[in-house]
């Protein structure tokens, strides 16, 4: 049973999720074209911090700031994908079905997504606090590498939405099955 609806709610939040895949884009777009200009450029660019700082002593430390920009570009496709399985689900809410076994399939999707940005999070933090370290003679960032729970949260949760919406889609064909 399709009814579409037309929610304030649901058209705020499609919105915000248009927003944020573009979002996703455009830093997407940013990373890959600023990774091999930092590469090129690595010279000009440790001159002009050197020069801004005052700092002669002052490395641009490319061996570390490189793999931290990919990750971070990983990081960014990963929630593209996000958002747009996300964007997905909302439309069949909009249309009045959700219960469909591709949005339990796309809540899985995202929560190894996010699974996936976690732990990329954890393999940044340590690049980020040496770079920043480097960088500056003090760094206000910590050298520790905590887990965020609320990611952790996000992941189960998801994971369990996508159950109750697999389970959701079955009882619905069943139901559809009996009358």
């Amino acid at each position: 049973m399709s009814v579409r609806t037309l929610d304030p709610l649901l058209v705020t939040g499609k919105a915000i999720v248009i927003i944020g895949q573009w979002l996703m884009a455009i830093a997407g777009i940013t990373l890959l074209i600023a990774l091999p200009l930092a590469a090129i450029f690595a010279d000009q660019i440790t001159a002009a911090m050197r020069l801004e700082t005052g700092n002669a002593a002052l490395a641009l430390p490319l061996p570390m700031i490189l793999p931290s920009m990919g990750i971070c570009l990983a990081i960014v496709a990963l929630m593209f994908l996000f958002f747009r399985n996300l964007l997905r689900i909302v439309r069949t809410v909009s249309e009045g079905d959700p219960f469909v076994p591709a949005n339990a399939q796309r809540l899985t999707h995202m929560a190894w997504i996010m699974l996936a940005v976690e732990m990329l999070t954890l393999a940044l933090a340590p690049l980020a606090y040496r770079i920043g370290s480097l960088m500056a003679e003090e760094t206000l960032a910590s050298e520790s590498t905590d887990v965020d729970l609320s990611g952790i949260i996000m992941v189960v949760t998801l994971f369990i939405l996508a159950r109750v919406f697999r389970q959701g889609a079955a009882m619905r064909d069943d139901l559809e099955g009996t009358v």
